[in-house]
Order: structure tokens, then C-alpha cells, then sequence
């Protein structure tokens, strides 16, 4: 008799974690090409980690500036829309990678992080605006 409660119990966890799989979000690592096609899109929401200073100086056009190393990183994320796509970019990839986990974290669905940064994005001849 005990058989029937092993194996309910184990269908029990498979489906939880087959929910859980299709629930959490995943990040993906897109070149500067693949990056530049996804802002053609209307529907994303295209976010600079780095700092103001940083933002000011040189950024990608469409993207708005949250500090990832702000004090009101997480309220400001708080503020995002959680199902759809969030494109991020940083200097070199670090401060992005580290984002989009907390992003992972906080409930995201759809993360995009751009590889080498804004580094790369420049150095693949991409457009990069400026505030001063």
C-alpha cells in the first residue's frame, strides 16, 4: 500500500518543479547585432546599470539609467514590468551579469544582457549618444 503514496508523492514534486521551471526567468547573453534587432521592438524596457556620471557621458539611445549600485536599485526595478523583456547594459558586462541576477531574483521573466557591455556596442560601430 505504500507504493501508491511513493509514486503520487514523487508525480507531487515533479509537477511542483515542472511549474516552478516554467514560472522562474531566465537571462540570456546577446551580442551587440542581437541587441541592436531587439530595440526595434516597442514592447521592452532597455535599462543602463551604470551609474548617472557614467549614464550622462555616453549612453545607447532608448535606454533609461538605473543605478545598479544605488541605494534605490531595488525600489527602482520595483517600478518595472515583470513579463516583459528587460534589455541591460553596463561598461564592460559585469555590473549587467550582476543585475540581471538580482532581476532573477526579484521575479523577471525575460533578461537580456548585452555582452561586453557598451565597450563592445562602440566597438561594433553601434550609435552611442550623450547628455553633456
Amino acid at each position: 500500500m505504500k507504493y501508491p503514496y511513493i509514486i503520487l508523492t514523487a508525480l507531487f514534486v515533479l509537477f511542483v518543479w515542472s511549474c516552478k521551471q516554467a514560472i522562474t526567468g531566465e537571462v540570456k547573453v546577446i551580442s551587440p547585432e542581437e541587441m541592436h534587432t531587439f530595440l526595434q521592438i516597442d514592447d521592452v524596457q532597455f535599462i543602463d546599470v551604470r551609474t548617472l556620471q557614467e549614464h550622462n557621458k555616453e549612453f545607447i539611445p532608448k535606454s533609461q539609467n538605473i543605478d545598479f549600485r544605488s541605494p534605490t536599485f531595488l525600489e527602482d526595478i520595483d517600478k518595472l514590468d515583470k513579463n516583459k523583456p528587460v534589455l541591460l547594459y553596463c561598461r564592460t558586462g559585469r555590473r549587467s551579469a550582476k543585475c540581471a541576477q538580482e532581476l532573477l531574483d526579484a521575479g523577471f521573466v525575460k533578461i537580456y544582457d548585452l555582452e561586453g557591455g557598451i565597450s563592445k556596442w562602440k566597438h561594433d560601430g553601434f550609435e552611442v549618444d550623450t547628455k553633456l
